[in-house]
């Protein structure tokens, strides 16, 4: 029984986490937009896709590295403490379109 109720858990766990995955969108707006809608200390504003294309031409992965080791004046990170990469790479696909 006491093996029946933690398999359980689990699976409801694992099912939760896969229900709340978010969108670029949803990202962006719980973490980006502080800066990004508005250009910030030089941000590339989101949806410019003009300021999104030099920075694409690194590569996503070299982008991803850039938010999560920090840039310029943007904190490690940026302002979303449980980003995944995948997290980052969504944001930054809403953002540069």
């Amino acid at each position: 029984m006491k093996k029946l109720l933690a398999l359980t858990a689990v699976a409801a766990l694992t099912l939760s986490t896969s229900a709340f995955a978010q969108d670029g969108k949803a990202i962006y707006d719980k973490a980006c937009q502080v800066c990004h809608s508005m250009g910030v200390a030089g941000a590339p504003k989101a949806h410019d896709v003009a300021a999104w294309e030099p920075r694409l031409a690194k590569g996503t992965d070299a982008l991803v590295s850039s938010v999560k080791s920090g840039l310029n004046a943007m904190p490690p990170g940026g302002m979303c403490t449980d980003c995944s990469d995948e997290d980052y790479k969504k944001a930054i696909e809403f953002m540069s379109k």
